[in-house]
């Protein structure tokens, strides 16, 4: 089924550009937002797209540390 949409311009834009992130068009997203809305979300659809997404973020150099991460909840705690 087609549906036509009356979208102001600007949010279209907007959109698209977040969008063009993830690798999806903004027709992609309403389906599947609509698809979760009738309670249609697909398990595998979304392991998919957890998959495709994996690895793209970037931490700008930054590495886990445990010890620094368990430090500053000590601070906190005023231990």
């Amino acid at each position: 089924m087609n549906i036509t949409l009356s979208i102001d311009e600007q949010i279209v834009e907007r959109a698209r550009e977040k969008l063009r992130a993830t690798g999806k068009s903004i027709n992609q997203e309403i389906r599947e937002h609509l698809q979760h809305l009738a309670g249609d979300d697909d398990v595998e659809r979304r392991i998919e797209e957890f998959h495709r997404l994996s690895g793209k973020g970037n931490s700008h150099g930054w590495k886990f540390n445990r010890d620094e991460l368990y430090e500053d909840r000590l601070k906190l705690k005023g231990k």
